[in-house]
């Protein structure tokens, strides 16, 4: 039976780790995955990642393999 809570809202969210690559700009670090637009009761713990740390600008999540590309 899904949530009632969440079956209303549907639209509101992507599905969980549905997208393989993402880009995401400065403005929006620190970077957590899974993003704010994606169903947490639907996807892995929050993990944060410090792609400001990463050489190539680039970092992938432990959890489900999305990588992240930082925007210049």
């Amino acid at each position: 039976m899904p949530n009632p809570h969440t079956a209303e809202q549907q639209d509101r969210f992507k599905p969980a780790n549905a997208e393989t690559t993402v880009t995401v700009r400065r403005s929006q670090l620190p970077l957590n995955c899974p993003t704010p637009h994606t169903a947490l009761w639907a996807s892995h713990p929050r993990v944060y990642l410090p792609i400001e740390e990463a050489p190539d600008g680039r970092i992938r999540c432990p959890y489900c393999g999305t990588v992240y590309t930082l925007e210049d």
